[in-house]
């Protein structure tokens, strides 16, 4: 379609040319109407590729693909180098921890660092396998939480951070 509006436009240009040289006024008309078509097909292009776009049903659009469930699969299932995470699965966003309410009390106030991945909303524990090679960089916990990420399903940060912070207050001296 863009390749007609560019065509439409050079022929438009092109009956400019003799409207300006010569004292024929149909000429102009003739350029006026090629640069109306060509408007006419760029707003014809714009609403069918709005119609045929995933969101345009009413559905949300996720810009990356969600991994459901709250544990990771058994290394013998997976059939990938990441344990943990099944071959198919391996760029998939892992799902997002169904955390309990007394452990989100304890993360939130903890300054433990979790580890993030830019353009992902999850955060992680330093040695969770979903994380791999990819490039990381650490965050305080409360801070992530506070900047919308949510804690991944595969390492369990919250359950993890917030056990060893009782461990941690149960072994200190009274």
């Amino acid at each position: 379609m863009l390749s007609i509006v560019l065509l439409l436009v050079l022929a438009a240009l092109g009956l400019l040319v003799p409207a300006l040289t010569s004292a024929q006024t149909y000429w102009a008309w003739l350029s006026v109407g090629a640069s109306g078509a060509a408007a006419v097909v760029l707003v014809l292009d714009w609403w069918l590729r709005r119609r045929s776009s995933p969101g345009a049903a009413g559905t949300a659009v996720v810009d990356h693909p969600v991994v459901t469930g709250d544990r990771p699969l058994p290394a013998d299932e997976t059939g990938s180098d990441t344990p943990g995470v099944r071959h198919d699965q391996v760029d998939l966003e892992p799902g997002e921890e169904d955390t309990d309410a007394a452990d989100a009390l304890v993360v939130s106030e903890l300054t433990d660092e979790v580890r993030v991945v830019d353009e992902r909303p999850r955060y992680h524990l330093p040695e969770c396998v979903w994380l791999g090679s990819r490039s990381t960089f650490g965050l305080p916990v409360d801070e992530a939480r506070r900047l919308g990420f949510t804690p991944c399903a595969v390492c369990r940060p919250d359950a993890g951070l917030s056990a060893r912070k009782r461990a941690a207050d149960r072994s200190e001296p009274a």
